[in-house]
């Protein structure tokens, strides 16, 4: 009788250590040791950019960065600005009105309103795998979702993300997107250029 009681009471411990192992739900890689972002905020070809010349309310203001990089700004030949910041944009906008004669001193801001330059690459198994604008503050999170999401096939808890840190050298890591939605693990902020590669699971 005692057997049979300490038996029962043995069960009962093991049922509620499956129990709570299955409680604490599906394991996860651990959170990924990943470079923070960096802010980039030089324009390129397809850049849209607001271009204010103080005092000359006719000249147009809002300007596409063209294929070849350059900016088509009025009385000044094309001017080169692939890869500056919109601050040295100002600076050669301001150049040439110098150059040409237009204006003597002239006072110049320019803004991006937005980058079409920069893109996030998402492949694999999602709804719609492709480039996707990037925006400042950009999640992965929100890059899945803004291709559809993941298919039925996806393996939300081993997701690649690759990473440019220099011009010679690139990070890969794993990423689960389950603890990032559950709340274990932060969320990820992109960076412009970085690629995401979501496999099949393994069934």
């Amino acid at each position: 009788m005692v057997f049979s009681r300490r038996l029962a009471l043995a069960f009962l411990a093991a049922l509620a250590l499956v129990l709570s192992l299955v409680g604490c739900g599906k394991s996860y890689p651990p959170p990924a040791n990943l470079p923070p972002p960096i802010r980039s905020t030089s324009v390129g070809p397809g850049d849209v950019i607001d271009v204010h010349v103080v005092g000359e309310e006719k000249l147009p203001q809002e300007f596409e960065v063209q294929p070849d990089g350059t900016l088509d700004f009025p009385y000044v030949r094309a001017i080169k600005v692939n890869g500056l910041e919109p601050h040295d944009v100002a600076l050669a906008v301001r150049k040439g009105l110098i150059d040409v004669k237009y204006l003597t001193d002239p006072q110049v801001t320019v803004k991006v309103k937005q980058y079409n330059s920069k893109k996030i690459n998402v492949l694999g198994q999602v709804a719609r795998p492709g480039p996707i604008p990037f925006t400042e503050g950009l999640t992965v999170v929100d890059a899945i979702s803004a291709t559809g999401g993941f298919t039925p096939l996806a393996d939300s808890n081993a997701v690649v993300l690759i990473r440019q840190v220099s011009p010679t050298k690139s990070v890969t890591v794993i990423l689960s997107i389950d603890a990032m939605t559950d709340g274990t693990h932060r969320m990820v902020k992109l960076q412009a250029g970085d690629t995401i590669k979501v496999d099949q699971r393994l069934f």
